[in-house]
């Protein structure tokens, strides 16, 4: 029997001609997962069963066209069917933009469903930037997608990278460093900060603790490289100390991961927490989306085409992200 004290996880399965619905099946078998949450892959349900026979799953799927019908038995996952749109046959490893448009309809519904209350929590599989752009799908990373479908304007999510005990909040993240540049306001700022500390105390964190990085070279050093440390950082670190937030900067982005007893940091720029975390946890990390109603995680790892339809993905970077929701730092 389904135990339902158990958090609902929806796992949206991301690009059919990436490794998307495989991670998201394994995942949802995975005894770990089933003991921390109750899964629902949401997707085509004739995809995922190409991809359980590609990888060797033996698994029977139950399909269903209403969370309402959902059983939560561990060991039969059960589908929450969005079929590919126009009837569009499935090739491993090709962009295509019905595959595009797949990948966002599925995040979308398990949106739909954690808004309406009916799961706890969504997670995303990998999708793929030129199927989406090929669908003509205006889309810059969950974050801004998950806002949208909240209803919230797009800059007002923000991503957070964790992995072990790091959590990196990313002030800006898929645009133009010349934009990006443009987006670091006094505001925004102190937006992330606000989000950050809200997220770690929704995870948990009583007592959060928040370093901020600065946006030039070792901070600024003093006005030295830049003033926006001084002008725009600086003051957004102070506000949100006066509204009783504890944080801490700005600090040079090249040191600020050394400091210990931090629950989350802050970063100007994409590269800054992207480099760090894809150095220290190769495929490891799971990207949450703070900021928004719902809780939403994904993946921080591609579509993986040069494997998909192999058997080979490894669920690991799925399950961290699950298991990040269900408020476990591991599955295993």
């Amino acid at each position: 029997m389904p135990d339902h004290r158990l958090p609902r996880i929806a796992l949206a399965t991301g690009d059919p001609a990436g490794i998307g619905p495989e991670v998201s099946l394994k995942a949802a078998l995975d005894a770990g997962v089933n003991g921390i949450c109750r899964p629902l892959l949401v997707g085509d349900p004739t995809v995922i069963a190409r991809h359980a026979a590609a990888a060797g799953l033996a698994a029977e799927l139950r399909v269903i066209s209403d969370v309402k019908n959902a059983t939560w038995s561990a060991g039969a996952p059960e589908v929450l069917a969005v079929p590919l749109p126009e009837a569009t046959p499935l090739t491993f490893g090709i962009n295509d933009a019905a595959y595009g448009r797949a990948a966002l309809a599925s995040a979308a519904r398990a949106i739909k469903a954690a808004l309406a209350g009916e799961v706890d929590a969504v997670v995303g599989a990998p999708h793929n930037q030129t199927s989406i752009a090929a669908a003509r799908i205006p889309f810059d990373g969950y974050p801004g997608f998950v806002a949208r479908e909240t209803g919230m304007n797009h800059h007002d999510v923000f991503l957070m990278l964790a992995f072990g005990d790091t959590r990196i909040v990313h002030c800006t993240l898929h645009v133009g460093v010349a934009q990006a540049l443009a987006l670091i306001t006094r505001d925004r700022v102190g937006h992330a900060i606000r989000a950050a500390d809200t997220a770690l105390r929704r995870i948990g964190i009583a007592k959060p603790c928040i370093c901020v990085s600065g946006l030039n070279p070792h901070a600024g050093e003093g006005g030295l490289f830049g003033r926006e440390e001084i002008e725009t950082i600086g003051p957004a670190i102070e506000e949100a100390k006066a509204a009783g937030i504890a944080v801490m900067g700005p600090f040079g982005a090249d040191t600020m991961f050394h400091r210990k007893g931090v629950d989350a940091f802050v970063v100007m720029l994409h590269d800054q927490g992207h480099i760090t975390a894809k150095l220290l946890a190769v495929n490891q990390s799971a990207a949450l989306s703070i900021g928004s109603p719902i809780l939403f995680a994904s993946v921080a790892h591609g579509s993986a085409f040069d494997i998909a339809g192999k058997g080979v993905a490894s669920p690991a970077a799925m399950i961290e992200a699950i298991a990040r929701l269900a408020g476990r730092q591991h599955a295993a």
